[in-house]
């Protein structure tokens, strides 16, 4: 089933809030045919960034809207670096998200072949483990996943790659 990146803004910055918001969200992709993947809450409490699986190309924004859940993007990606099953088995990790604003002349392939070209230079970076990224398929922009000993080992590790950072998340533990 093709993947759905969906993107809020939590009203409430309180953890009992917020794990109520991701369980409606969970329950209303559920309740049309879907399944959450992932969640992920910047440790301010200021973005969410769900990953869910639905059959639908409008199935998660037809299932949220009826749902009355309010959320500012939903878009469909798609999974890079890491094996679905991998991801669905622990519902995600990291501790860090990168944003990266890709440029608007870049096609899906010569992303795909950048990254692949580019994914062996981590290894110069150890103190960064890089786990996956989610590129939206109107390549607009891709979310990367990271751990790490500290943010600035994951700044270096995109270094390494030559990726560019937009927007830099520490993840909530979950």
């Amino acid at each position: 089933m093709p993947l759905h990146l969906i993107e809020l803004s939590p009203a409430e910055p309180e953890r009992a809030a917020i794990d109520g918001l991701l369980e409606r969200v969970a329950d209303v992709i559920a309740g049309d045919g879907g399944d959450v993947i992932e969640a992920q809450v910047t440790a301010d409490a200021k973005r969410a960034f769900i990953v869910a699986e639905h059959a639908a190309d409008d199935g998660p924004r037809r299932a949220l809207e009826a749902g009355g859940v309010a959320f500012d993007t939903v878009d469909p990606v798609r999974l890079v670096g890491a094996e679905l099953e991998d991801v669905k088995a622990r519902r995600g990790s990291g501790r860090y998200l990168v944003e990266w604003d890709l440029p608007a002349d870049l096609t899906m392939d010569a992303y795909l072949a950048r990254k692949k070209a580019n994914a062996p230079k981590y290894a110069e970076v150890p103190e960064a483990t890089f786990l996956r990224t989610y590129v939206r398929e109107d390549v607009d922009k891709c979310l990367c996943f990271y751990d790490g000993e500290d943010a600035d080992a994951v700044r270096r590790a995109r270094e390494a790659v030559e990726a560019p950072i937009d927007r830099f998340h520490e993840l909530e533990e979950r």
